[in-house]
């Protein structure tokens, strides 16, 4: 079976094959993406982020077994800020859902960052086609960390969940850095420990704060994952939040800005890739021009730039 046919038949061995085959940026993982392209868009898309120790994992893992309950296949992604390799808390990701990966109906993937800053790489959205194409209900994806540098998993999620705990010393410091406007659900988890209720109404104050969220309301929820506590109320609020974002047209509003968001990047990626292989003797030459002080590197790029414009033009003639 090709990995093609593989990935469209839910083949789990030919998802991480593909998935490999994108991290390391292989040609054929392109033409093996082009195909699949048009068997995309029919899962719902959940982004999950949070400062480090709010319990997304435990949260993804109830969330998980709920949709599976419902006969839902899900695809997890996990994102790690520093290297696909070293492990750091998708460690503990993986002991917390190894039971998880038993299930047939569950595919879970820990992918790196590879240095983006918004913590979520041209892979993840790739990574996310391949587990749409593969027939996937459901896909979530977990960020590390949470602040100004994580929202770009609005980029890529149709519902983002933000994760917050009572007690954290940076729980009000989070929601004031801007990342309030990423969440369309807010979930209060370890909702048992003491502050819980002054936490939901610090959000709730944000919230109202916000100019941005005229429209739709994001719903706060408490939740308590260790024990399955409000995971039910959290499964009934995307769905329905899921739907307000559709009647409200925020969702395709919101996918149209993902696509263009995409296309720049992958015809920057492209353009850099083009330019770096045309001209590297130009570039260390200009190198050693800035370090120099001949040149300033605006003016160097300008140069490159109007030369690659200059052989187009040579070669139309």
């Amino acid at each position: 079976m090709d990995i093609t046919q593989g990935v469209l038949n839910g083949d789990k061995r030919s998802i991480a094959k593909l998935i490999t085959l994108i991290e390391e940026r292989s040609p054929k993982a392109n033409e093996i993406l082009k195909q699949l392209f048009r068997f995309t868009g029919n899962a719902i898309t959940i982004g999950i982020t949070g400062p480090p120790g709010a319990g997304k994992s435990s949260i993804i893992n109830q969330l998980a077994k709920k949709f599976r309950s419902k006969s839902k296949k899900v695809g997890i992604i996990a994102i790690d800020p520093t290297s696909p390799f070293t492990g750091g808390t998708l460690l503990g990701d993986r002991i917390r859902m190894q039971d998880l990966t038993l299930d047939e109906g569950i595919y879970i993937r820990s992918m790196g960052s590879r240095g983006k800053l918004g913590g979520l790489s041209q892979a993840s959205y790739d990574a996310v086609k391949v587990l749409d194409a593969a027939g996937m209900d459901y896909i979530i994806i977990e960020t590390v960390g949470v602040g100004q540098s994580e929202v770009d998993i609005i980029r890529l999620a149709d519902i983002v969940v933000l994760v917050l705990v009572p007690g954290m010393g940076d729980d009000v410091q989070a929601i004031k850095a801007g990342v309030m406007e990423i969440g369309d659900i807010f979930v209060v988890n370890k909702s048992d420990m003491d502050g819980s209720d002054r936490l939901v109404n610090e959000i709730r104050m944000n919230l109202e704060l916000n100019p941005k969220k005229n429209s739709f309301k994001p719903p706060i929820i408490k939740t308590v994952a260790t024990t399955g506590e409000g995971i039910e109320t959290l499964d009934e609020t995307i769905n329905r939040v899921y739907q307000e974002l559709i009647s409200n047209d925020i969702l395709i509003n919101r996918k149209k800005q993902h696509i263009q968001q995409e296309l720049q990047e992958l015809i920057k990626d492209l353009y850099l890739e083009k330019i770096n292989s045309s001209f590297p003797t130009e570039i260390m030459a200009y190198t050693e021009k800035i370090l120099k002080k001949e040149i300033d590197p605006y003016s160097a790029a300008n140069a490159i730039l109007e030369k690659e414009g200059e052989i187009k033009n040579d070669r139309k003639d």
